[in-house]
Formats: C-alpha cells, sequence, structure tokens
C-alpha cells in the first residue's frame, strides 16, 4: 500500500515548498520504514541468475522443443522460434524483471499497483503457477521411479521377461510400423510406472509406490526452499549447472554410436514449407512463452528480492540466450540417440521420434539400456532430469508463497510464527492436490490438467499482462522505472517491441490458438465430454481472475462508467524522481487498496 501524503496545507496549487520537500521524503521513509519489514535478497548477482536459468530450463527443453523442431521444419523451424525469442521473449522477460526489482512486490501486488483495472491478472498468474507445481512434481516422482530403478546389474525396461509385460504383444526393441507390438520400455513405463488404466473414467486406485515418491519430491522441493532465497539461491549453484555437465558428455559419447549423424541430420534439416504453416509458429510462441515463463508469475516473483539497481538487461539476455542454447543442446542429445536406435533397429527416425513424457521416460530409456557403460548413463540422465524439474518447482512454488508473504504476512506469522511453516503448508496443500495424478488413472488426470494449463490459460493471461504493461501502463512510465534503474532509458528496440510487436504477436497468438483449438487427448485416447468440462473449469480458476478484479475495481470508483474506468488505469506506484507520489491517491481515499478481496 502506497503512504498517503500529509495533509498539511501547501502553497496555492496543492504542492509542497521546496523547502519541506526533504521532510516530506524522510516522513514517507520513516513511514515506510515502520510499516514494511525488509524484504530478504539474493546472497549474490549469481544467486539470481542461475535461480532464473533454472526455471527457464526445464523439461520441456528436453522433451518438447527437439520434437517440435523436427516436426516444424526441422532447421527451418528456428526461424519462427527465434523470431519469438527475439520479439517476445527477450522484451518480455525484461519487461517482468523491471516490474519485479522495482516494485519489490510479487505478482498480484505489482500488477495491482501497475494497472488496478487489471489488478485480476496477478491473480491469475499465482493461481496458474499453483496449479501448475501440484501436477509439475508428478513429473519429479516418475524421474525419482527411474532413477532408483537404474542402479541394477540390468535395466527392468530393457526385455519383455517381466510380470508387468504383456508377452504376446512386447517386442525387446521398437517394434515399427507393427501396430499390435509395443516396446518393452513402453510397457514399463504404462504397466510398471503408471499402472495405466484404460481411461480417465477408470481412477484403478493409489499408485502406492509413485504415491512415496511424490511425498519424496515435495520433501526436497520443501528442503531447498524453506529458508526462502538464502536457500534457493544456494542449491542453484548444482541444480542449474550440473544438467550441462551431463549433456555435455551424453553428447559427446551419442556422436560417436553409428547412426547418430543421421538422427541430428534428420533434427536439423530444414523443411522450408513448414514456415507457411500457422501452426509453427504458433508452436514456436508456445514453446518460448513456457519455456521462459513468461505470466506465471515466477520471474517477477524472483526479480523482486534483487536490489534495486541490478543490471536487469544483462540478466535477460543471458537466462533468454542459455534457455535457447539449452534447447538446441538438448535437441543434439536426443537425436543423435535416436539416430542410433534407428540404425540399431534398421528403422527411419520418425517412427521412433515421439513427444511429450514419452520421449523420455519411454524413448531414452530403451536408447540408454542399449549403450555401453548403462550403469553409469541411466542415472546420471534421471539424476539430471531431477535436478531440471525441481529449479522450475522451486520458482513455481515460490510466487504462491510471496504473495502470502506479500498480502498476508503479520497475519499468517503471527498464527505459524516462522516463515519455514508456511513454506511447509504450501508444500502440504501441493502434494494434496498431485494425489489424484499418482492413481493408476493418474496420466490422464496429468495430461488433462497440462493442456488446459499450459496451453488454454497461459495466452489469455499473457496477452491481458501485456496489455496491462505495454498499453495502459504505458511504455514511457516503464521506461521511466527502467531509467531509475539503471540510470538509462530502454533502447528503441524494447520500446517498439513493447508498444506494438509484443502485444500484437500475442494478439494473434492468442487468436490462432483459439482458432485452432484442438481438445486434449492422450495417445489415442479421447476424453469424454465431462473431462473437456472440467479442463475448462481448470482453466477458467485463473482465468476468471481478470474479470472479477476489473469488475471490482471498477464498482470501487465514483462517477460514470468512463470515469471509473480512467481512475481505475491509473498507477499507484511511485513514479516521480523526488518521492512524490501519484495524485491519485487524493481522489477518492488516501488508503487506496491495491488488491481486491480473495474471500467473500
Amino acid at each position: 500500500m502506497e503512504i498517503p501524503t500529509a495533509n498539511s496545507k501547501g502553497p496555492p496549487g496543492g504542492r509542497d515548498s521546496d523547502a519541506l520537500k526533504p521532510l516530506r521524503r524522510q516522513m514517507i521513509t520513516a513511514s515506510r520504514v515502520g510499516a514494511e519489514a525488509p524484504r530478504p535478497t539474493w546472497g549474490g548477482r549469481l544467486d539470481f541468475i542461475l535461480a532464473s536459468v533454472g526455471y527457464a530450463v526445464g523439461l520441456g527443453n528436453v522433451w518438447r522443443f527437439p520434437y517440435l523442431c523436427y516436426s516444424s521444419g526441422g532447421g527451418a523451424f528456428m526461424v519462427p522460434y527465434l523470431t519469438m525469442v527475439i520479439l517476445c521473449g527477450i522484451p518480455l522477460l525484461f519487461m517482468e524483471f523491471s516490474i519485479g526489482q522495482y516494485t519489490r512486490l510479487g505478482p498480484v501486488h505489482a500488477l495491482a499497483k501497475i494497472c488496478p483495472l487489471l489488478k485480476g491478472v496477478g491473480v491469475a498468474t499465482v493461481v496458474i503457477s499453483f496449479v501448475f507445481s501440484t501436477y509439475y512434481n508428478v513429473l519429479m516422482s516418475w524421474a525419482l521411479y527411474y532413477l532408483f530403478h537404474s542402479f541394477g546389474s540390468t535395466l527392468p525396461w530393457k526385455s519383455c521377461n517381466n510380470t508387468w509385460n504383456e508377452v504376446g504383444n512386447c517386442s525387446s526393441g521398437f517394434p515399427g510400423n507393427s501396430t499390435h507390438l509395443q516396446s518393452a520400455s513402453q510397457q514399463f513405463f504404462d504397466h510398471r510406472v503408471l499402472q495405466k488404466t484404460k481411461g480417465i473414467e477408470e481412477s484403478g486406485g493409489l499408485h502406492w509406490e509413485l504415491f512415496g515418491y511424490l511425498i519424496l519430491s515435495w520433501v526436497i522441493v520443501y528442503l531447498c526452499i524453506f529458508k526462502g532465497v538464502k536457500s534457493t539461491g544456494k542449491v542453484v549453484y548444482f541444480t542449474a549447472v550440473f544438467p550441462y555437465f551431463i549433456l555435455i558428455a551424453l553428447l559427446i559419447n551419442n556422436v560417436q554410436l553409428p547412426g547418430a549423424v543421421n538422427g541430428i541430420l534428420y533434427f536439423v534439416t530444414p523443411v522450408w514449407g513448414k514456415l507457411f504453416e500457422v501452426k509453427v509458429w504458433l508452436n514456436a510462441a508456445a514453446q518460448v512463452f513456457n519455456s521462459v515463463g513468461i505470466a506465471f508469475g515466477s520471474m517477477i516473483s524472483m526479480a523482486s528480492y534483487n536490489k534495486f539497481n541490478n543490471n536487469i538487461l544483462r540478466d535477460s539476455l543471458i537466462v533468454s540466450f542459455t534457455n535457447s542454447f539449452t534447447s538446441l543442446l538438448a535437441g543434439f542429445v536426443i537425436f543423435s540417440a535416436i539416430g542410433y536406435m534407428a540404425h540399431i533397429h534398421n528403422l527411419p527416425v520418425e517412427n521412433i521420434a515421439t513427444d511429450g513424457p514419452g520421449l523420455v521416460f519411454v524413448v531414452y530409456p530403451e536408447v540408454l539400456s542399449t549403450m555401453p557403460v548403462f550403469q553409469l548413463w541411466a542415472p546420471l540422465f534421471f539424476f539430471m532430469l531431477l535436478c531440471l524439474g525441481l529449479d522450475s518447482q522451486f520458482a513455481t512454488v515460490e510466487v504462491a508463497i510471496t504473495f502470502i508473504k506479500d498480502e498476508f504476512g503479520p497475519q499468517v506469522l503471527r498464527f505459524l510464527k516462522r516463515e519455514e511453516l508456511l513454506t511447509l503448508v504450501m508444500c502440504s496443500i501441493g502434494f494434496l492436490l498431485g494425489i489424484p495424478h499418482v492413481t493408476k488413472g493418474g496420466i490422464y488426470v496429468f495430461q488433462l490438467m497440462d493442456h488446459y494449463t499450459a496451453v488454454v490459460s497461459l495466452m489469455f493471461l499473457a496477452f491481458f499482462e501485456v496489455v496491462a504493461v505495454c498499453w495502459i501502463f504505458g511504455v514511457p512510465r516503464l521506461s521511466s522505472i527502467v531509467k531509475r534503474m539503471q540510470g538509462n532509458n530502454p533502447n528503441i528496440y524494447f520500446r517498439v517491441c513493447w508498444l506494438l510487436l509484443s502485444p500484437l504477436l500475442v494478439l494473434c497468438i492468442l487468436i490462432s490458438s483459439i482458432v485452432y483449438y484442438t481438445p486434449a487427448h492422450y495417445g489415442e485416447y479421447s476424453y469424454p465430454g465431462w473431462a473437456e468440462a472440467v479442463g475448462w473449469c481448470v482453466s477458467l480458476v485463473s482465468i476468471i481472475w481478470i474479470p472479477l478484479g476489473a469488475i471490482q475495481e471498477i464498482k470501487r470508483h465514483k462517477g460514470s462508467l468512463l470515469q471509473r474506468l480512467k481512475t481505475a488505469m491509473i498507477p499507484t506506484i511511485d513514479l516521480d524522481a523526488d518521492g512524490s507520489l501519484p495524485e491519485k491517491q487524493n481522489l477518492e481515499n488516501p488508503e487506496l487498496e491495491t488488491t481486491f478481496t480473495l474471500v467473500a
């Protein structure tokens, strides 16, 4: 909440005299110090960079980007992908870093001050991040499952001689075009790891072993973040760096295998005709938004723990380029291995490559079982997946914790006594909401949640966030806060992207995602109508806060609808170099509300 101006009468025109300005600034500073507890900061610049890189670089870089690249034109896909990185990814990441660092608040309160009319966008980002964290950690339980089962003398997914195999339907390698056969690794994933039922209609009860791994994964997350940015900042030194050693080691190993070159060529060979397909551009944009983390609120939240003059332009470039480099590196690692498998089984590469979790939990485990020294590579690969996932999980959980501390900090600490207990409560709630994903029909719940959270909701949130910051708050104000932190205005590239290119591209993506909408599916399984309705409800859980926040803000003001809209679009953050507060403070209420009540 902004500190109201003093009610003392000033000179004509309502301005303080020059003599009173220093005293007024001291009063504002003293009030702020008394009202707000000091916000913790990262231990060093590298802590923030590694945490941001760790969040941006996740499992999507390993399984989604390589598949999208080869299925969307190979090397030609880099044209729309890099276009989206340059025109949307970097500018919008810089925008989110600027908002978080300047306001020193999480996404809810920061966006409420930037644009009160669309303050619901901030709440929506918290909701989508927390929903995302409830099912994303299920991936960590799968990775732990594979990790603990990869230490034996033989890998359990290598042969068909196990109790979970359907012997007449099992192939010890990839079966190619034989539609009635499944690979041993596919059956291990379906019948042993997931114990998959026939559809979402059959929950099948809890898979107790996965349930235990889900508990373990949340315990690991808690131990890494319970001290806030101080502990997270140290953990990421390992979790953000270690995957690169494994990826580089795997690439060196893989390129020496027979057939690896064919896989790499298949990955990068351009199919220029694909550039004329709208879906390819939509895929590129979706990959950038999901990977960089735009509109999830995590980047705003993490930047809020920076020092005021931290060089966020440098950090934005480092995070964006590292993310793209990792995607390419993972593509070479995955497709060199797929080329090797195609060579062994005398199959075309396209018969082996697949999308989604199957790429890292079916195809690559099969590759690992045929590699020399698999006893080394298999545990390292799954430990790498665990590290990649944990970094992203830290940030999504931290968004919700930051919001609660910003909004209800004193009340919560009065009840829980310590911030560590707040983190424990949030992790416990996330664990409970993740339980449906570790039932025997959990994979169908997982796929439904992922489709309607990371695809449908995200584009709506991204569009309204860009409108709130770039068009309503405005590029001049955004440039002003950047100048106050960095000493210089952002260059013309960022201003043009913020004003025109990024909003229009996001709008095009939103429209295209609606026009080309396809219902969720898992392999050949199509969801029943009631499940689709549940999926849309999951989307609305986050999106609904945008109109609710706008309605609440409009009703709170007086006057005609036009006057209310105009008032609701005035920012409430301190933008003046002399420390004075916005004129909106004197419009109606000296204690301007910046967020709306979440509980009726």
